[in-house]
């Protein structure tokens, strides 16, 4: 996401930490280049006037003028207005004195309502213990409450609906709520081509039947200037509260997340960040700063490895690490748990100080696919002791997997190689520390360890 704007960003920074003290018309020369990054990004003219006058302003006071690095202190001035731009601080949903808490999802047709509403869903239940309810109220698009219906299956969230009114199926998808216990409602409304009278007269009814606690609208970042457009015609006739932006990972110019807030005033609460349900998380404007400038994530990637991983099985796979009796078992486990933390690509750019070419470098996931088919053509025994694996057994383990033998090779070499460098590290570790030893080994990440798990790649992958 918001490749554009960071490709820019990464050139103006890299002429700048060239230059040991900043002059004047260095300032301008930066101000004058982020303006034209942030107009190419299709970002408000208004937001980038507001913007490069407060980078201006900072930039040629005493905190640069009397740092020991004027180049990175602007480039801290730079993060810092970033994410006031963003919103500031991050938003939260209003919490409800008396359950079940109701939440509008409203917005046009094609923005991704139902979709948000059952991520929004999923997100809810697995990452802040709640119970939800979704329910369908969209009446008005053909096959809208089976696709719901669909989604909340997926995630087993129960869906409520009834064929009457979205004013009458949003009070009694309220009242279903509380009989059931579910301490958080999520209604999906009708949306429509284009903002007109019978579509805001419907939600204004429905939003005074259910008095909700939250009113998101949810806006298709794609859409750059529009968005703005709308998230401004829906505040001035309906109480909105906050945003959803949906389809962040395709927006690689970033004008709607960098201008909705300063037009409307309204937080971005929720960022859409791929296709699956789990794609989906808080919106934190200093850490999408920092994914912006190329800094990494690090917080968001830990909150995401503590969902994914399971801790006991983590604790587990570094105690089998230390003795050295790390198997291929193992191996499968961790790099499942890895990869339910999304897309490697994804995970790659919340690493600070990756590379720019690495954090946009296609990574081929089907490549891991091979991976898990060539273990799972294996017998326990195999997984357990690869050395028994001889030449007719590769064969079949190929034939098994789909793929051929040069692959498994490639993987039980490479395999061997990671578990014989674990072990060098762990007898390393136990001569610093008297003979002792340390329980398992690497950086220690709260919720997982991956030291030392290069995934292998079969040869030409």
């Amino acid at each position: 996401m918001f490749d554009v704007i960071s490709d820019r960003f990464d050139g103006i920074f890299r002429r700048l930490r060239s230059r040991g003290k900043l002059s004047a018309d260095d300032v301008e020369e930066v101000a004058r280049e982020i303006r034209r990054a942030l107009l190419e990004a299709d970002v408000n003219v208004r937001v980038v006037k507001d913007f490069v006058n407060r980078i201006k302003e900072r930039a040629t006071g005493s905190e640069v003028a009397q740092s020991l690095s004027p180049a990175q202190q602007v480039i801290k001035i730079v993060h810092e207005e970033l994410a006031v731009t963003l919103g500031g601080t991050t938003g939260h949903l209003s919490s409800s004195a008396k359950p079940p808490e109701v939440i509008v999802l409203v917005g046009l047709q094609g923005a991704g309502k139902t979709t948000a509403a059952a991520k929004l869903a999923y997100y809810l239940e697995q990452q802040e213990n709640k119970r939800v309810l979704l329910v369908a109220a969209d009446l008005q698009r053909p096959a809208a409450v089976e696709q719901l219906q669909v989604l909340g299956q997926n995630i087993s969230v129960p869906v409520f609906t009834q064929p009457t009114t979205p004013e009458e199926v949003a009070v009694a998808g309220r009242q279903e709520a509380e009989r059931l216990g579910r301490n958080v409602v999520i209604i999906d409304t009708a949306g429509r081509l284009q903002i007109d009278d019978d579509l805001m007269e419907e939600l204004n009814q429905l939003c005074k039947k259910v008095v909700p606690d939250d009113v998101l609208l949810v806006l298709d970042s794609m859409t750059g200037q529009a968005a703005v457009d709308v998230a401004q015609s829906f505040r001035a006739q309906v109480g909105l509260t906050g945003l959803v932006m949906t389809k962040l990972d395709g927006d690689t110019r970033g004008g709607a997340a960098l201008s909705v807030k300063e037009v409307t005033g309204l937080p971005i609460l929720f960022a859409g960040v791929g296709e699956t349900t789990k794609d989906f998380e808080a919106f934190h404007p200093d850490r999408m700063a920092s994914r912006i400038l190329g800094m990494g994530d690090a917080l968001t990637l830990i909150e995401k490895a503590e969902v994914a991983f399971d801790a006991e099985a983590t604790a587990r796979a570094q105690e089998r690490m230390a003795e050295g009796l790390f198997t291929l078992e193992d191996f499968l486990d961790q790099m499942q748990q890895v990869r339910k933390m999304g897309p490697l690509s994804s995970v790659m750019g919340m690493l600070p100080g990756v590379p720019k070419e690495l954090r946009q470098a296609e990574v081929d996931e089907s490549q891991l696919g091979n991976i898990e088919a060539i273990i799972y053509s294996m017998t326990p025994a195999e997984r357990k002791d690869p050395s028994i694996i001889n030449g007719s057994r590769r064969r079949r383990i190929a034939l098994g997997s789909g793929t051929s033998t040069q692959a498994v090779n490639g993987l039980l070499k490479q395999f061997t190689m990671m578990r014989q460098m674990m072990r060098q590290m762990n007898g390393a570790k136990s001569k610093r520390k008297g003979g002792k030893g340390r329980r398992g080994v690497g950086v220690d990440i709260p919720g997982f360890d991956l030291s030392g798990l290069d995934i292998p790649r079969p040869p030409g992958a």
